[in-house]
């Protein structure tokens, strides 16, 4: 009877700490005992580490066991820690002829049975053990296509808590012949980004012309117009004309997902953009992020370097659409909490459709429409001002012409995506170095001095600031347009007619 230690990754978001497993087994009445902050689901390892380990043909001593999960002052929650207690529990009750190595990781919940079940957030826990220098690792079979995804980390797998045994030199009988477990039922098709295609748009060409840019430039969106005019159409479309991720940032967006429970690592990293419509009936804490004891991701990490939806944007509560202020400016969201603070990113491009008004009918003369003018400016006042500050375009969707658009399939996505991709490839080489890479991030006081157009072609805008068109955040928003629509033209500067362009998207006709 003695001590022995293993190493396992405590989660807060995506951020990992290093948790020390170590158990104790000495004389006297028998008890175990698990300390460190556990929460309930990991208070609760102790019964699924007794059985797991009497049914995998080593019984716990009838002496006391004491776990201690270092540090000791951070919660720990979930049953991942299950396989690196009952490790450390036998090892240090002298059942196995070669400890666990230091360097190694171990993750994974624990069955009555002995098996080792899947738990949720496997990527960003062996992120976080690779960046404290641990380089092995020990996980469920269900997680090894997802842990093998980390490069730098040597990655073992297990069925069961006997086969492990077995590998450190545990003297038990090999492990019974288990029926499978069900299948899981198979996740979207990863491709579903790519399979919409604006060739179904018919007409809207304003409105297809404000996504391009918004693609090129990763800016955000608002489609105004009446019910079948196509906003939902042009909305779903964009993540099908975005540039597919970088390895870090599919590393970040699969993290999230693999943390929520929705990554399927078979196909590698998530490399196309994410599309969130969260539905306007949707809670806070469902689309920014929240819940009890600690945070969990909300619609807005999940959408992470890709597009959150809001369809009928006026219908969602205010409190919703107030809490994605700061995340519009800051590219994250941090969450309090009682049990601490959790920080995911939100870096998303927002794409809002809005009826003209409740009935959906106040478009041109407005005759068809049957509400008030009260009712019409309360429901477009419930989009606040300094929430619209932050929508870099506001694009009005008409109904379709037939007689106009002739019914001509509009242009494909490909082609759209290509003129995208060529203008981000201008903003990587031009902000080559910097901290960010489009155009919507460039910081504002760059643009008045660096990025600075040609003062002469202020004319226009400085015209708007001073008429009080424009607030300072959207006039610096103008300009990061200014420099999308030069960059879809292969232009070294944006010019008047640039920013011009760049007005109309934002306020309508600027004269």
């Amino acid at each position: 009877m003695g001590q022995a230690r293993t190493v396992s990754i405590s989660l807060t978001g995506l951020e990992g700490t290093l948790v020390e497993v170590e158990a104790d087994v000495s004389p006297g009445l028998p008890a175990f005992s698990l300390v460190g902050l556990p929460d309930s689901s990991t208070l609760q390892a102790r019964d699924r580490v007794r059985a797991a380990s009497a049914r995998s043909g080593v019984h716990l001593a009838q002496r006391r066991i004491t776990v201690n999960m270092t540090p000791a002052w951070q919660h720990k929650h979930g049953s991942g820690f299950d396989l690196a207690i009952a490790l450390a529990v036998i090892d240090a009750q002298g059942d196995l002829r070669t400890h666990v190595p230091s360097d190694t990781v171990l993750l994974g919940e624990l069955g009555l049975d002995g098996r080792l079940r899947p738990v949720p957030g496997v990527l960003p826990a062996l992120l976080a053990a690779r960046g404290h220098g641990l380089c092995r690792a020990v996980v469920p079979e269900e997680n090894l296509a997802e842990a093998r995804l980390v490069q730098g980390i040597e990655v073992d797998a297990a069925s069961d808590l006997a086969t492990l045994l077995h590998r450190f030199g545990a003297d038990v009988p090999p492990a019974p012949p288990r029926e499978p477990l069900p299948a899981p039922t198979p996740p979207a098709p990863r491709g579903t980004a790519r399979t919409t295609d604006f060739a179904d748009v018919i007409g809207q060409a304003e409105a297809r012309r404000a996504a391009e840019v918004a693609a090129a430039g990763g800016h955000h969106l608002l489609l105004t117009g009446p019910p079948g005019a196509g906003k939902t159409m042009i909305a779903a479309r964009l993540p099908g004309i975005l540039p597919e991720l970088s390895t870090e940032d599919a590393l970040d967006v699969s993290a999230v997902h693999s943390l929520d429970g929705r990554f399927d690592a078979r196909e590698g990293l998530l490399h196309l953009p994410p599309l969130e419509s969260p539905h306007h009936t949707a809670s806070a804490a469902a689309v920014v992020g929240g819940g009890g004891g600690l945070a969990r991701p909300g619609a807005i990490s999940r959408a992470h370097c890709g597009v959150l939806f809001l369809d009928e944007a006026p219908e969602f509560s205010s409190r919703v659409l107030e809490a994605l202020r700061e995340p519009l400016e800051t590219g994250d969201i941090t969450l309090h909490r009682a049990r601490g603070v959790t920080r995911y990113p939100a870096r998303f491009q927002l794409v809002l459709a809005a009826n003209p008004c409740p009935c959906g009918n106040s478009w041109g003369k407005g005759e068809r429409c049957t509400c008030t003018a009260l009712q019409r400016r309360r429901y477009l006042s419930r989009l606040s001002g300094p929430v619209m500050d932050r929508i870099d375009m506001r694009v009005d969707v008409g109904p379709v012409d037939l007689r106009r658009s002739g019914g001509e399939p509009s242009e494909p996505s490909a082609s759209i995506a290509a003129r995208v991709r060529r203008a981000r490839e201008r903003q990587r080489s031009r902000y080559a170095g910097r901290n960010w890479s489009t155009n919507a991030h460039l910081p504002g006081p760059l643009l008045r001095t660096e990025f600075a157009p040609a003062k002469a072609d202020l004319a226009l805008l400085d015209h708007s600031h001073g008429q009080g068109r424009l607030t300072l955040r959207g006039y610096d928003r103008v300009l990061r347009l200014a420099w999308t629509l030069a960059d879809l033209d292969a232009a070294d500067r944006p010019d008047a007619v640039h920013i011009g362009e760049a007005l109309t998207l934002r306020l309508g006709d600027p004269r």
